[in-house]
């Protein structure tokens, strides 16, 4: 057993199951407040600038829903639990018949552009990621990040980027989360995932039953 230099604290699974709804709770109320905020700021932002993105004046997760929608294909990647995180997404992705590559798989093609790079790293400074975010960007495809760094390096090169209010890994005085290495924002990243999909889906007006054929048969 590792050695404790804190006093334990005796938590039932219980008790922990609360927390961590309660976090997560914490975490989509605060995306919805700030739903409104992106959308002003994203429609002045389009104004100023005379911008012909058709997305410009969307809150910042129908930016992202649109993008996923319009693209040619969708890349996906992310490192460790964010980027399990993400693979659920991409399986999501696909049961709606979008044209979806998980990066690092052996068939993954070529990014180019008309696709779009779907990215999470909470400090918007993973390596990897922000190495594929910028090759992505030079190859003409647009970049979607998820992270809670809206000045990182990852921010910086993406189209839309969705920031995510909760700790980092190395966050660890439990002020913005009681859980352990940015648990936090992993599991928002699957809570966005599944809304993004809930939305496309919708208004997709396709039918469960008419998704079900797409899911695999060979597990």
């Amino acid at each position: 057993m590792p050695s404790c230099t804190d006093t334990p604290v005796t938590l039932t699974v219980t008790e922990s199951l609360a927390a961590i709804a309660a976090e997560n709770a914490g975490i989509v109320r605060q995306l919805l407040t700030t739903a409104t905020t992106n959308s002003t700021n994203s429609t002045n932002s389009r104004n100023s600038r005379n911008s012909t993105d058709d997305t410009a004046g969307l809150p910042t997760l129908d930016q992202a829903a649109a993008a996923l929608r319009g693209a040619r294909r969708v890349f996906v990647l992310g490192a460790g639990r964010s980027g399990l995180a993400l693979r659920m997404t991409a399986m999501r992705l696909m049961h709606l018949g979008l044209d979806v590559h998980v990066v690092g798989e052996v068939t993954t093609p070529a990014i180019a552009a008309g696709d779009v790079l779907l990215v999470a790293s909470g400090s918007g400074a993973t390596a990897a990621v922000v190495r594929a975010a910028e090759t992505a960007a030079a190859s003409g495809a647009r970049v979607i990040a998820i992270t809670t760094a809206p000045d990182s390096p990852l921010a910086a090169l993406a189209a839309v980027t969705v920031v995510v209010p909760a700790a980092q890994k190395q966050d660890h005085d439990e002020l913005r989360s009681l859980q352990y290495s940015g648990a936090l924002f992993e599991q928002t990243v699957v809570v966005l995932g599944d809304a993004i999909f809930h939305s496309l889906w919708k208004a997709s007006g396709a039918t469960a039953d008419e998704l079900w054929p797409r899911h695999a048969n060979l597990e």
